[in-house]
């Protein structure tokens, strides 16, 4: 594909009448409307302004690239819009905009789109083009102008490669570089042009990593970052970065790599760079990380927790679906028992993909197997040294998964002393064999049975209380169901309710305990929605399925905000299930079922106060996370 088919010419606005940032941005998606490449104005346009609070795609020189990747795109395309006056945008030299390139970017564009964009921006660093795209007239006129750039670039680059990837003694300086950003569409490309384009006039050979929408393009070998003289970052996201130990660092966000390519070539050169350790506490190494231990912590896990997201999305809607259908084919048909099904095996790998991701995260692909089997065990009650029906969770999840990432990294560094003709060794036997035998034996020996223990304590404590103060263990259980969302507290005091309920048919106690596990995803659902600055895009999304969730009866829908935020999200979840399960019995609810939510409400006794325990509960615990959830720091 050619940057033609992406710049269509009905896609150009020649003459932007826009003043301000936001009129201009409104004016181009109007364009896309119009054209049919945007089917939903709102959802394109969402992706646009959260793109731009990252940080703004105003790049300097009078030059913006707004841009998002989603749905709502039907193909592909560049949106041309040039401005006579130019545009306040926010631009990083803080000058006015006289050149847009708004790109769509569909959810799955294939490689000959995600080329073509990444050919384009990289021919946005030419200064030549630039100024002759200034004084265009016609949407010919702009296609002419990239025309000639890229037979230009073609003539310079015609004997050589787009990068030179000889690390031979040539006498010349080398570097090694890595380009990434979020979406990964724009200014990685750009990142790594204007670091090719600063090195050749500097008569430095360099390698730039790309890590974009097509993944990591021109992987860097182990020889070339030996010999390179240093290694330059330019990232928003994460990228790895224990290849680089023991060598001199710079690590900068990616807009850098577009506005300050010769500062960080000459900062390498000059040995200005940071030694970068990868297995020591970066305290001393403020350069070669983006954040403090904690963030770092917190990466690792939002990179478990996005992994996991569809799962229980995916399986959680369609297991709410097939409650529904529950109550009108009756729990042995065929269009209940299929959805149910379907819901269930996806939610069996909840905890297994959260833990791998995670232990991926921290020690690469080599930890990703130890974690998943380690979060599979976290879900297996038989998986210990005893005998029991309770399973650690997700809190085992988050355990086998940092202790993967951690055994792993251990690992590395212990065998470092394998020569380089066994090297293969490593990640084919040494690395999963050991891996896995290290935390398969944490979670059998220490993990599960800590928690068999917890259960078993917790069941004898419920027992011994007894029925003779309803409200009190009405309490107790809703707030139990909210603990742990499925580990020892949650299993407990769901087992207690459905042997209450077997024995005496009484549904008083299954009520509290629906109500209990109803109220934290509805209280993440309501606290997203009314607290929307305060959460994350991809947080949003979920709490919006947790409104399903919630009433379905699915307390996992909370799990990626409970590992996200632990803190926050448990302790207002504990109390407004608390006071939910509370409620339910001081009313005298009685629920004689199993499952399903509010989906079973027909089946309740005072079935209003049912609805009213499930709602004030929520409200309670929402309000709390909300107003406790601090800003994120893009949103202040």
């Amino acid at each position: 594909m050619e940057i033609r088919d992406l710049l269509q010419k009905d896609l150009m606005i020649m003459n932007l009448k826009a003043t301000t940032k936001a009129e201009a941005i409104d004016e181009m998606i109007d364009k896309y409307v119009a054209s049919g490449v945007v089917t939903d104005r709102e959802t394109y346009k969402k992706g646009i302004l959260e793109r731009e609070q990252e940080s703004t795609t105003g790049i300097g020189d009078e030059i913006a690239m707004p841009h998002a990747k989603t749905n709502a795109v039907k193909e592909a395309a560049v949106l041309f819009a040039k401005s006579s006056n130019g545009v306040d945008f926010d631009a990083l030299d803080g000058k006015p905009v006289k050149l847009f390139f708004m790109i769509a970017a569909p959810e799955g564009a294939n490689n000959a789109h995600l080329q073509a964009l990444a050919k384009l921006s990289g021919l946005l660093i030419d200064p030549t083009l630039v100024n002759n795209l200034k004084s265009t007239q016609t949407p010919d006129d702009v296609l002419k102008c990239f025309e000639d750039a890229e037979a230009a670039k073609e003539t310079v680059d015609a004997n050589e490669e787009k990068q030179s990837t000889n690390v031979d003694a040539d006498g010349k300086p080398f570097i090694v570089a890595v380009s990434a950003c979020p979406n990964g569409i724009a200014h990685t490309y750009m990142a790594e042009a204007a670091l090719i384009k600063a090195a050749k006039e500097k008569n430095i050979d360099i390698k730039v990593e790309t890590n974009g929408s097509e993944g990591v393009k021109n992987k860097l070998t182990a020889a070339e970052i030996e010999k390179a003289d240093g290694v330059i970052v330019t990232a928003d996201k994460k990228v790895a970065m224990a290849r680089f130990d023991g060598k001199q660092l710079l690590n900068r966000p990616v807009i850098d790599g577009i506005n300050k390519a010769d500062q960080l070539i000459d900062q390498i050169e000059n040995n200005e760079g940071t030694t970068f350790h990868s297995t020591e506490s970066n305290d001393d190494t403020e350069e070669a990380t983006d954040g403090s231990f904690w963030n770092e912590i917190y990466k690792d896990l939002m990179n478990g927790i996005s992994h996991m997201l569809p799962f229980v999305v995916g399986g959680g809607i369609i297991m709410a679906i097939s409650f529904m259908l529950e109550r009108y084919v009756g729990q042995n048909s065929m269009w209940f028992t299929f959805p149910n099904n379907i819901g269930t095996y996806a939610f069996s790998f909840l905890i297994p993909i959260l833990a791998g991701f995670i232990a991926q995260a921290i020690g690469d692909l080599p930890a990703l197997m130890p974690g998943v089997v380690g979060g599979f065990m976290a879900t297996q009650a038989a998986a210990s040294v005893v005998h029991t029906t309770s399973v650690s969770g997700f809190i085992g999840g988050l355990i086998a998964g940092f202790a993967a990432g951690v055994f792993v990294n251990f690992l590395k560094k212990a065998f470092k002393w394998v020569p380089k003709s066994l090297e293969g060794l490593k990640p084919m036997l040494i690395y999963p064999i050991l891996g896995l035998l290290l935390v398969g034996g944490l979670m059998f020996f220490i993990v599960n049975p800590v928690f068999a223990a917890v259960n078993a304590w917790v069941t004898s404590f419920l027992e011994s209380m007894g029925t003779g103060n309803a409200v009190l263990l009405g309490t107790l259980l809703g707030g139990m169901m909210a603990i742990d969302m499925g580990g020892p507290f949650n299993k407990a005091a769901y087992a207690f309710a459905i042997a209450a309920f077997t024995s005496t048919k009484s549904g008083n106690l299954m009520a509290a305990v629906m109500i209990g596990g109803m109220i934290p995803p509805l209280a993440t659902a309501i606290a997203t929605t009314i607290w929307p600055k305060k959460f994350t895009q991809q947080e949003r999304e979920a709490g919006i399925s947790n409104w399903v969730l919630g009433l379905s009866f699915i307390t996992e829908g909370a799990i990626p905000f409970a590992t996200a935020d632990p803190l926050r999200v448990i302790i207002s979840s504990v109390i407004g299930s608390a006071i939910g399960g509370g409620l339910s019995q001081l009313w005298k609810v009685s629920v004689p079922a199993p499952h399903g939510g509010l989906w079973v409400l027909p089946l309740a006794d005072h079935k209003l106060l049912y609805f009213a325990a499930v709602v004030i509960g929520a409200v309670i615990a929402g309000a709390i996370l909300g107003i406790w959830k601090p800003k994120l720091e893009e949103n202040k």
